[in-house]
């Protein structure tokens, strides 16, 4: 059985991916939040990857990094500790928990880790250019790392466009915000948890063993189709 640590796992997209693994994997789960869910496979430390120090695991096979803000402002209103701030979340807390888990998912013999952007790095979005800029980072993160850590461990992130998770329900509040947001996407729909979690557990199988440095967009079309 597979062992995997999943950065922020107690909530959001990082709650469906603990939760598709569960039955099949041994998830270690390290976010401020307990998980709701309880399982025989699930083992939970509580910290923030920011401040604390990350636990010490001897072996792992993959690691999930999932926390991710949201804060969507005119440029003019964003100030440099909004930059700092999704900068940190997003991209240090990445580092961090990879530089932390190098050695640990060293020992698997097939080793992967999925990190997360946003399709905002490939369209010009107002209100985008904080969350653009920290996920910008990611992808350029991703692409080295994965560069770096070949052949051992497989690097590779998600990015998908709006998710009905709790980060993003401000924009899904109403029905017309829900239907406003459907229009705009060539699929006609935006993206369940349950679907990135998929894509995220595909990443980290063997079926996926001749995929790195990639980033996929789960975009409900939005990125390449233009109707």
């Amino acid at each position: 059985m597979k062992k995997i640590i999943i950065i922020g796992g107690s909530k959001g997209i990082g709650k469906a991916i603990t939760e598709s693994l569960l039955a099949t994997h041994q998830i270690i789960n390290i976010s401020r939040s307990t998980p709701e869910v309880q399982h025989e496979n699930l083992t939970n430390y509580n910290c923030d990857v920011l401040v604390d120090e990350l636990p010490e695991i001897d072996q792992a096979d993959g690691l999930i990094y999932c926390p991710g803000s949201i804060n969507l402002k005119p440029f003019n209103r964003l100030s440099i500790a909004d930059f700092k701030t999704d900068f940190e979340i997003n991209v240090i807390g990445a580092v961090k928990s990879i530089q932390a888990y190098t050695k640990t998912l060293l020992q698997s013999e097939s080793a992967s880790i999925v990190l997360f952007s946003t399709v905002a790095t490939k369209l010009g979005m107002p209100f985008h250019a904080s969350v653009a800029t920290a996920k910008s980072a990611v992808e350029g993160l991703t692409k080295s790392v994965a560069a770096d850590l070949a052949p051992k461990i497989r690097v590779n992130a998600i990015a998908p466009t709006i998710t009905d998770t709790e980060l993003a329900a401000k924009f899904l509040r109403n029905e017309r915000m829900i239907d406003s947001t459907i229009q705009r996407h060539p699929l006609k729909k935006y993206l369940e948890p349950s679907e990135v979690a998929a894509m995220a557990k595909y990443l980290l199988s063997d079926v996926s063993k001749s995929i790195s440095g990639q980033i996929f967009n789960l975009d409900c079309g939005i990125v390449s189709l233009k109707l």
